[in-house]
Formats: C-alpha cells, sequence, structure tokens
C-alpha cells in the first residue's frame, strides 16, 4: 500500500496528488505539515529528515522529494514512463527546469505577493519576479506553439511540476503576458478529473498569510 504524507494544499504535494490520481493508485493519505504539523516528530524525521513534504512509504520503501517521488511513481507503474531514454528526457528535462527555474520564481512571487501582508510586500521583487516568470510563460508559450503537451502529442509526466503552476499564477489577480498556448494546455490539462481535483483547489486561505 502507498502511504503520502502532506497536506493537500502544498505545492510540491500538488504535484504527487495530480499524479496518483492520473494513475489511479490505491493509497492513504495522512496530513502533515502547515496547521497539521508533525514534520519534527523522530518518527517523520526517520522518513525525512529534511522534515519536508511530501514524503510516500510504499511497502517500506522511503521516498522524499517530489520529482523524485514522481519518477518513482511513473517508473513503478509504467504508464508515464517511456522505456526508450531519449524520449524520457523530453519529460525530464522541463520537470527539471520547472523545479530549478520556473518554480524559483514563481514561488518568490506567490509568497511575495499573495502570502505576504500587503503593508509588508517588497513591490520592486514583486515586480522583478513577475517579468521574470512573464519570461518563463513566454518560453512555454513558444514551445507549445506547435505541440499540445510538454513532451509532445500526449499528457506525459513533464506536463505535472510546470502544470501545477498555472491555477495559481492565473489566479491570483496580477497581469499577466499574451501567452495563448500556455493558456490552451491550462484548458486541456484542466479537462483533467485529477488535475481539478488535486491542483485547482482554493488558496484564498493563503491571502496574506506567512504563517499557519
Amino acid at each position: 500500500m502507498l502511504t503520502i504524507w502532506g497536506r493537500r494544499n502544498a505545492f510540491n504535494v500538488q504535484k504527487v496528488m495530480w499524479l496518483v490520481g492520473e494513475l489511479d493508485l490505491p493509497h492513504t493519505h495522512v496530513p502533515a505539515g502547515g496547521d497539521f504539523g508533525g514534520l519534527d516528530d523522530p518518527a517523520f524525521r526517520a522518513m525525512n529528515p529534511h522534515g519536508r513534504v511530501p514524503v510516500i512509504d510504499e511497502d517500506g520503501t522511503m521516498v522524499w522529494e517530489s520529482h523524485a517521488i514522481l519518477r518513482y511513481l511513473a517508473a513503478r507503474d509504467g504508464r508515464l514512463w517511456p522505456q526508450d531514454p531519449a524520449e524520457r528526457s523530453q519529460a525530464d528535462r522541463w520537470m527539471d527546469w520547472s523545479l530549478a527555474t520556473l518554480q524559483r520564481d514563481f514561488m518568490d512571487l506567490f509568497w511575495g505577493h499573495w502570502r505576504t501582508p500587503e503593508a509588508d510586500r517588497d513591490q520592486e521583487q514583486i515586480a522583478r519576479k513577475r517579468e521574470a516568470c512573464a519570461g518563463h510563460f513566454r518560453l512555454l508559450d513558444a514551445h507549445l506553439a506547435d505541440r499540445p503537451f510538454l513532451a509532445g502529442d500526449a499528457f506525459g509526466l513533464g506536463d505535472i511540476p510546470a502544470g501545477t503552476v498555472l491555477y495559481r499564477y492565473f489566479g491570483m489577480g496580477l497581469e499577466t503576458p499574451a501567452v495563448p498556448h500556455v493558456r490552451a494546455w491550462y484548458a486541456r490539462l484542466a479537462e483533467r478529473p485529477a488535475y481539478r481535483q488535486h491542483v485547482m483547489m482554493p488558496f484564498d486561505d493563503m491571502y496574506g498569510r506567512l504563517a499557519y
């Protein structure tokens, strides 16, 4: 049995839950982190010494870090795990770019604009991060001009990390660049039941709230 620790509104947990929903994997979910606490408990630290979510346990195999979990689950299941290394690299490169580049700037923007109380916001930093994110989405828009998904004609593992950003990015009320191909990709993702269930979750309760 697969057990997943994390709060459902945590960005990195949403990636894992989305994949679990896509693959329809039987699982048990254990709320952890944020209001649920538990990340400093010795039992949790024994699973992940970094004290962060998500963490999974599948029959004694513990995996932490969201992208490691995505790759593990996809490889175990096989449906979103191409056997050809060149084909698989299509997903790998977008997953790594999303984590190292897009997510870094987006989370700075999300925390700076959405999570920080208005009186405490650093507007110069917010402006820089807005422009950085706009550049990232223009790059994605150009890539998606001739394909429906990041790795080609079919939904794949590479769509999950960058796709998880879209709901919050377009839902914060900020001006965003004209990226019609990204918008069309977002619409395709929003047709997927697992995306609607695990990513398109209200986040109003996080507004102006730095602490849990």
